[in-house]
Order: structure tokens, then sequence, then C-alpha cells
């Protein structure tokens, strides 16, 4: 468990999942989901698809995703390093990690996800894949874009670390990649990233992904839906006693 207070910081992602409308219905229940996380993460990856679909099962509900970065690696180079390099300065040995990544992506096959760590040949630096989903937020496209920096690093083995593979991942979603090489290059946000992340540590989140809901309950881990549906029920009784 990660504690139970919110972030004073501006809410950066929505996405809505709503039914036919009935005037006869009660009106969906509304929640802010905020979720701690970093794009190198696997548990990450697989704790948000896990979301995904347990939101897409309870049609009643209208969430607002909130995206707040963490840096698991905030020394990591600009342009990242080897992930050869990467995983014995982790592990110890390439072994380790590769038991590790087969586990991992067995878990991924149940939830649709066709980890391919054998294809990842370099550790990204992450902070500029936070800073777009930022950006791409203000044309609220952010969820995707979380979902498509995902697949590309941990299914695709691209370079999420490279400002050509996140411009052409944002350009698929209809922002203007030249506009948004330029937003990569001039560094902006990049204060803001580092210092949502030392706030998380200094709320003591010191493991991604962390689950915020409503801004009363928190939960960290690759939970199961049914873990998260629970929590989120509860949220849903102690904002009806507010």
């Amino acid at each position: 468990m990660c504690g139970r207070r919110r972030f004073p910081l501006a809410r950066v992602g929505k996405r809505r999942y709503d039914c036919c409308m009935n005037i006869l219905a009660p009106m969906p229940a509304r929640l802010v989901i905020e979720i701690v996380f970093d794009f190198v993460c696997p548990w990450c990856y697989l704790g948000v698809k896990r979301l995904s679909f347990l939101l897409a099962r309870r049609q009643e509900l209208e969430v607002e995703l909130s995206w707040r970065p963490f840096l698991l690696n905030p020394d990591m180079p600009r342009g990242g390093m080897a992930r050869a390099d990467y995983m014995i300065r982790k592990f110890g040995a390439e072994d380790r990690a590769r038991r590790l990544y087969a586990s991992i992506a067995e878990l991924g096959a149940a939830e649709g996800i066709a980890f391919n760590f054998a294809a990842i040949r370099r550790t990204p630096n992450s902070v500029d894949a936070h800073r777009l989903v930022r950006e791409a937020a203000r044309e609220g496209l952010a969820d995707r874009l979380v979902a498509g920096i995902f697949a590309a690093h941990f299914v695709e083995g691209r370079d999420i670390g490279s400002h050509a593979v996140l411009a052409t991942l944002a350009g698929q979603l209809g922002m203007d990649e030249e506009a948004v090489e330029r937003f990569l290059a001039a560094g902006e946000g990049a204060e803001v990233v580092h210092a949502e992340n030392l706030h998380a540590h200094r709320l003591g989140i010191n493991g991604v992904p962390c689950f915020l809901i409503d801004g009363e309950h928190a939960i960290a881990g690759a939970q199961e839906g049914e873990v998260l549906e629970r929590l989120i029920d509860l949220a849903l009784s102690t904002s009806r006693e507010r």
C-alpha cells in the first residue's frame, strides 16, 4: 500500500467510459484514478492493462486517468544505455534478468501483452516520454499515447528515448510530428517530470505502478483486476458517504 494522499498537481489525462444514455438510470459514478508509473517498468504495463480491462467491463463508471511520472532510473544518461549493460548493472547477470522477464512475459500473455524483451536493444531515459504524455493530454490523447509508448517499447523493442520514435507515435494519433519534435528538443517540462518524481518519493512511493483512487485510496503493484475492482468499489462507497 502506497499511502492515502492526493498529488496536488494538475490532472493530465482523461478517459471516459460511457454507456448509452438512459434518463431513468442513475448518473454514472465519477472517479479520478492517478497512476504513478514509468515506461521502462513492465509491471506498470501489466498493471495498466489490467486496469483498462476492468474499466472496459465496468462501463457504468466515468473515470478520469491522471498519469504521474516516476523515474526508476533518474540517473540514466539522456541517450539511454545498452540493454545488456543495464541488465548487468541492475540484476548482476543477464541470466537472472532473463528468468525474471520470462515470468513477466507469461503473466503478460494472459492479459494479451506479447512482451518481447529480446527485441529491446537500449534501455531509454524515460523523461521525454513522460513530457510528451503531458503535452498529449492537452489534446485528450494521453491515454492512447501511454498505451502506444508501452507497446512500442515492450512489444516492438523500439527506443522510446528517441525523439523521432516518440514523434512518430504521437503522429499516429494525429499530433503534428514536427511540432512534437520541436517540443521534445526544447526540453520544456522536464523540470516538472523531475519534480513529480521527487514528490512521489516524498509521499513514500518507492515502487510502481501505484494507483491512487479518488484521492483517498491507494494500492501498489500490478494488481489483479479483482483487487483493483474492490478498491474502486470502496472508493465509490466512501464518496457517497461524504
